[in-house]
This record gives structure tokens, C-alpha cells and sequence, in this order.
């Protein structure tokens, strides 16, 4: 059963406006009267509930954070960086899904001011940045970037040209990139650097736009070898469409890594446990929401921050699904 300021007050014998008092350590109580609603506190193991002081008080200790797509391994992950950074700090998440949708992202942005969160941590597409440039509290991005917010992002130029290295030191000739959507400024600057580097070195590839769910990666995967039936390589857009492209190269004979060898992007767990084994651009995920919630909480404090823009390193993992993987 929940206990409420009610009950701790029935404890200590006073009334629930005095409890009130000592939890938001305002107006005078005598200091008898303090320790008696201190131990009743503890006694009953009471918890103040956030959103009803934050309502009361018009602060909070609460962070809003806004993901396009929960169901995406990366975003958990990330998510938990977040978590585990504020709660070491003193703050609480509340969250919302917006399915890449701007409605959505608008209106769970209004519900988190009106529960007066002091600060918002988000991962929206470019096209969506204006809803953010203008609030009432700091706000920092994750995963995306833009000139005007701070944000914390992995170098995506870096890990697309990695990728396009590794098929062509493979031996790899006739390469597809399985590209996301490019409205995503990291899955942007991917695509545009491993395609710059293949044609660098005059290496044969297409392209196709893939979603990055497993689902469109299935679809994707199917025209892809119905299209391109002497592919070599892939790089997909995720380890989620990656994953997609095994299962359908399984299932139509193909042999990986002898004869397509594959590479996705974040490695995500399921890069680990599928067959065979993926090898992937490495992107520090959980420290990435770590420091988003280390810069939220520095321009909540209007402590100066040394760079607006932090981008982490990434690196390849080497895995079965290319020559020379599993180191």
C-alpha cells in the first residue's frame, strides 16, 4: 500500500501541512515537531511523490528525455546512460516515445513542462530542432546534433568510412549500402562517408533507403538480392537491418562470410548472437547518455561547459560475418 503525507502525519500526530512544511523545509516547525515527522518518515519508509512537489514548488528534480523509438536496442541503452548519470545526481527521468513524429514530440515536450521539469534531454531528427530551440529549460541532444543546442553524439563520419574500409580490404567488389532514413544527421554523415571512400577507390556499390527496423530490413534484404544477386558486401544502416540481411542470406543459401560478407552499425547486443556473428561499428552508447546527463545538469547549475559539442570515438568490432572476424 502506498503511504501518503496523511498517514505520515497520523504517525507523528501532526497535521499533514506541518509534514508539508518539513519536506519542503519551509515556515517554521519546532524542532520536537521536526524529528517526529523525520522518524515517522522513516518509519513508514515514505517517499515524496516528484510530480506533486514539482507541481507545489514549481521546480522539480526531474528530467525529460524524448526518444524516437524505444523498441530499437540502441535507444534503451542509451536511455540507461542517462538514468544511471542523474539518479547518481540526484535527478529522476520521466520519458516519452515519439515515433520520430514531431506531433508527438511536441506534445509530450508540453506535458513535461507542465510536470515543471528543470532541464530535457532529446534525440530527434534535424527537421524537428525548431520545437526545441525555444523552451523555458536547457535542453541537450543526443545522437543528433544542430548548431544552436548543446549536444553529445558519436563521430558517424569516422564509423561509415571504417566500415567501407573493411569490405574493401576484404577483397570486397560489388558492394549495396543499406542506408536509414537521411533526415537523421548520423545516418547521413554515414552513408556520405563510406560511399565517399568506396568511390575513392573505384569500387562498384548501390545504395538502397531502408528503415531501421528488422522488419523493412527483412523487405529491403529481399530486394536487395533480387536486385543485386552478385553483391559481395553490405553495410546496413543498423545491427537491426544487418541482422535482417543474415537471416535472409541464410535462408537463401548464400555463405557468409565466404561469399557476402556484412557489416551493421552500434553493436548492439544482438550483433553478438546472431549467425554468424556480426561485425560492426562499435558507438559507446550507455557514455553517450551518460554525458548528455552530465551537460544537462552543468547548464541546470549555469556552470559554463567547455564545448557545446562532444563527440565520442567509435571503432570497428570485428565479428564472423567478414573475413578475418572474431578477433
Amino acid at each position: 500500500m502506498t503511504v501518503t503525507i496523511k498517514d505520515v502525519a497520523k504517525e507523528a500526530g501532526v497535521s499533514a501541512a506541518t509534514v508539508s512544511r518539513v519536506l519542503n523545509n519551509s515556515g517554521y516547525v519546532y524542532e520536537d515537531t521536526r524529528k517526529a515527522v523525520m522518524e515517522a518518515i522513516n518509519h513508514l519508509q515514505y517517499k515524496p511523490n516528484e510530480v506533486a512537489r514539482s507541481l507545489y514548488k514549481r521546480t522539480s528534480k526531474l528530467i525529460g528525455l524524448v526518444l524516437p523509438d524505444i523498441t530499437n536496442p540502441f535507444f534503451p541503452a542509451l536511455a540507461r546512460g542517462v538514468e544511471d548519470k542523474l539518479q547518481q545526481l540526484g535527478y529522476r527521468v520521466i520519458f516519452g516515445n515519439t515515433d520520430g513524429d514531431a506531433t508527438k514530440e511536441m506534445d509530450y515536450i508540453d506535458t513535461f513542462l507542465q510536470h515543471n521539469v528543470v532541464g530535457l534531454i532529446a534525440s530527434v531528427d534535424r527537421l524537428h530542432h525548431e520545437v526545441l530551440t525555444n523552451l523555458r529549460v536547457p535542453v541537450v541532444t543526443v545522437d543528433r546534433t544542430t548548431e544552436e543546442l548543446p549536444a553529445v553524439y558519436a563521430d558517424h563520419k569516422s564509423g561509415g568510412r571504417l566500415a567501407a574500409e573493411k569490405l574493401v580490404r576484404s577483397a570486397c567488389e560489388k558492394i549495396v549500402v543499406l542506408r536509414g532514413p537521411q533526415d537523421a544527421k548520423p545516418l547521413y554523415d554515414r552513408f556520405q562517408s563510406a560511399t565517399q571512400y568506396l568511390s575513392e577507390n573505384n569500387v562498384s556499390f548501390h545504395y538502397l533507403d531502408c528503415q531501421l527496423s528488422f522488419e523493412d530490413g527483412r523487405q529491403k534484404a529481399k530486394e536487395l538480392f533480387d536486385q543485386f544477386p552478385d553483391t559481395d558486401g553490405i553495410i546496413a544502416c543498423n545491427d537491426l537491418v544487418a541482422a535482417a540481411v543474415l537471416h535472409e542470406a541464410v535462408t537463401r543459401g548464400i555463405s557468409v562470410p565466404t561469399d557476402l560478407q556484412v557489416i551493421g552499425y552500434d553493436n548492439i547486443t544482438i550483433s553478438e548472437i546472431v549467425h554468424p556473428s556480426l561485425t560492426t561499428i562499435h558507438q559507446p552508447t550507455y557514455e553517450m547518455g551518460m554525458k548528455a546527463a552530465e551537460m544537462i545538469i552543468k547548464l541546470i547549475s549555469k556552470e559554463k561547459l567547455n564545448t557545446i559539442h562532444e563527440q565520442l570515438p567509435v571503432f570497428i568490432k570485428e565479428r564472423n560475418s567478414t573475413v578475418n572476424g572474431g578477433i
